[in-house]
């Protein structure tokens, strides 16, 4: 069951930036990757961010109301029906709690991104705040089935991102390559400071390349600056090639927003401004865990205060070195694919398995393809897997979770053998819901779980090596690969997640498993 349409409402203006809408790319994409359909509703955009979503290519519906309003509202509501959508997302901070209850009312499933945590009260299904400083408490007066996924584990970012993910880093001698990037607009000119502020320098030395948005009203004036400055600074307007560019630099001047989450999956070191309020939290507290250096506001900062950072930042091999490890840290490139993961969870519950489930589970084991990838691959017998059944059913320390679809059809299993603050786990899918990326939702769901019931603090997973799409559900689920071992005389892949490591949604307070 692929999703259907998603309808991503989001506005984009030289006064408010791009960053809204290129963040709703990201969730488009991987919405995309799944076998959906997207459809950007805008009240306000800039011709570069028509062109970039034509060019995906994703379709765009305008219309004239006031982002938020009662009238907004209803016409998000009815381009939604009309499209017979499965999920509405909105990005935009004019989207409060009477926007989100109408939605609601309407009757759809509603994602909220929300980067400040203000909100009178929270009606979406889901509320995402991508941002490393998010925490529960801002989500308190929230209904009782809005979950929230919080922190950089759901930093949403594009998929011209991915092959860049892995790229090794290593920094020498003294950093040349300064990559500058003050969003899709900078309406306050802060692009001629770092200019400035290189020309300060006058070493003559560094090589820099600026990006520069189309929406950017400053073009000329930077072409100028660039002309006069005794560096090389080379203006591209409009990038398509950011993941490699930020792969160039060996520094980076940046914004504030959600490009923070891009340079930290590169592991590029960044020289922090915050160009609008809600970015200074964001900075600040990178600058607190060492991933990036927060300089300033834009009112505070000078061409002087520029360049002494850029100096000692590119003086410092071990500076670069110790910034772009923790920045690597905390983002990995899944965040829009585990945000889609959780909007299919949405339409997927979870209960506990019961007698009547005793000869489901038989035929999915004795699937000739699951029979294959096990450590024992000869069929079961009936008697025997009655036997273990009940066993299993017995026993406290035994978790057996089937995964239901909207109709109430079980698509598949996760079961956890708990041993003290252990607990092993295997995945199977019933075979017409294989390859469609619910083996990942449903492990999502299965771990919130067991780890919001039990005491368990680590799960393992083992695998054999054959078993090439579940190394890769593993892997891309957060589990880290440890020492191979042995089970039943078979040579066994180790994974392992701790609940420190997991940083998945919360879970509601009335918990997501159904049934006894």
């Amino acid at each position: 069951m692929a999703p259907r349409t998603l309808i991503i409402r989001a506005d984009a203006s030289v006064a408010m930036g791009t960053g809204h809408v290129m963040r709703g790319l990201a969730l488009a994409q991987a919405w995309q990757d799944e076998g959906g359909n997207a459809v950007f509703a805008m009240a306000h955009s800039t011709p570069a961010i028509d062109a970039r979503l034509q060019a995906e290519p994703m379709e765009i519906v305008r219309w004239e109301a006031a982002a938020g309003s009662s009238q907004d509202a209803t016409r998000t509501a009815e381009l939604a029906r009309s499209r017979h959508a499965d999920w509405l997302a909105v990005d935009g901070y004019q989207f409060d709690d009477t926007f989100q209850g109408s939605v609601r009312q309407a009757g759809w499933k509603l994602l909220l991104v929300d980067d400040l945590g203000r909100g009178a009260h929270y009606f979406a299904d889901l509320v995402l705040n991508q941002n490393v400083q998010a925490s529960e408490r801002s989500y308190r007066n929230r209904e009782s089935y809005t979950r929230v996924l919080l922190g950089t584990r759901h930093a949403m970012l594009r998929r011209e991102f991915a092959s860049w993910r892995r790229l090794p880093r290593v920094f020498h001698g003294t950093g040349r390559r300064v990559l500058v990037t003050m969003g899709g607009s900078d309406p306050d000119n802060v692009s001629e400071r770092v200019i400035q502020a290189l020309q300060s320098l006058n070493t003559g030395g560094f090589e820099t390349k600026m990006l520069v948005g189309n929406s950017n009203p400053h073009f000329s004036s930077l072409e100028r600056a660039a002309h006069r400055s005794s560096n090389a600074v080379c203006l591209i307007r409009d990038a398509r090639n950011i993941a490699e560019l930020m792969a160039w630099a060996d520094v980076a001047i940046s914004g504030a927003g959600s490009t923070c989450w891009e340079m930290c999956l590169l592991g590029l070191p960044a020289i922090l401004i915050d160009l609008a309020e809600n970015q200074r939290p964001v900075a600040a507290e990178l600058h607190r865990r060492g991933a990036a250096i927060h300089l300033g506001s834009t009112k505070d900062i000078s061409p002087d205060k520029i360049a002494a950072k850029l100096q000692a930042v590119t003086s410092s091999v071990e500076l670069r070195t110790k910034m772009s490890r923790r920045a690597r840290e905390l983002v990995d490139g899944e965040g829009a694919q585990r945000v889609v993961s959780a909007m299919q969870a949405g339409s997927l519950r979870l209960r506990r398995a019961d007698e009547n489930d005793c000869r489901l589970l038989w035929n999915w084991a004795n699937d000739p393809d699951v029979r294959t990838v096990s450590f024992s691959t000869q069929p079961i017998p009936w008697e025997r897997h009655l036997q273990w059944f009940n066993a299993k059913l017995g026993d406290p320390n035994a978790v057996l979770y089937l995964a239901i679809d909207p109709e109430g059809t079980p698509i598949g299993h996760v079961r956890y053998q708990i041993d003290g603050a252990r607990a092993a786990v295997s995945i199977s899918l019933a075979k017409p819901w294989r390859g469609k990326g619910f083996g990942r939702t449903i492990l999502s769901m299965a771990t919130e779980e067991l780890f919001r019931t039990s005491a368990a603090t680590m799960i393992d997973a083992y695998v054999k090596p054959v078993n090439a799409i579940s190394l890769q559900l593993f892997t891309r689920a957060g589990y880290t690969q440890l020492a191979n071992e042995s089970v039943g005389g078979q040579d066994a892949l180790h994974f392992a997640l701790g609940k420190n490591d997991w940083a998945g949604s919360v879970a509601s307070e009335n918990g997501a498993v159904a049934g006894r």
